[in-house]
């Protein structure tokens, strides 16, 4: 299930029984962001995103790194924070490149640069598993291990190159990789 987050309690609790994994769009930590390029509001996404994870739904986070919209550090710390302490360091964040379209053509395409600091700040706020997305072949596609840090998938965009898991442990050593249908 993909989803920007805009949902009601009462929705999520009715789908509740039906979703198994969810990726969602927290699209930046500012309500000025969500309301002025959304229309939106940040605080219903950030209580869907506790409560799929209160449920027991697989979350999976997705930013798309907008320069100059979204791209500040201070702000891609909040949301590698918010990530880590309330939904776990388990939890992957998808940083993905943005590419200039449709309504919103004022923005560059995303350096590979602000890909690669957001993949930094999310790893030294603890989260385990940090991915760079639409940027095929810059490091940061793989899964490490949270214990050994060696890649236990290896991918190429969408493709999985390698696979390193035993029984949804890491073949190294052992450690459990998190995740479903591992």
């Amino acid at each position: 299930f993909v989803t920007n987050g805009y949902m009601t309690r009462d929705m999520l609790q009715a789908y509740h029984p039906y979703l198994d994994a969810a990726n969602v769009d927290l699209k930046a930590f500012r309500d000025e962001f969500y309301r002025e390029v959304c229309g939106a509001r940040l605080q219903p996404v950030l209580d869907s995103l506790k409560l799929m994870k209160e449920q027991g739904v697989w979350v999976e986070v997705t930013t798309l790194v907008i320069p100059g919209h979204n791209d500040d550090p201070g702000e891609l710390r909040d949301i590698a924070h918010f990530i880590a302490c309330e939904l776990g360091p388990g939890t992957p964040w998808h940083v993905s490149r943005f590419h200039p379209t449709y309504r919103l053509t004022d923005a560059p395409p995303t350096p590979a640069a602000t890909l690669r600091r957001a993949y930094d700040i999310g790893r030294e706020a603890g989260l385990h598993y940090v991915y760079i997305g639409n940027l095929p072949g810059l490091q940061g596609e793989d899964t490490l291990c949270p214990q050994c840090n060696r890649t236990v998938i290896a991918r190429y965009g969408f493709t999985v190159e390698e696979q390193h898991l035993q029984n949804g442990a890491c073949a190294y050593c052992g450690a459990r990789i998190d995740g479903v249908g591992l």
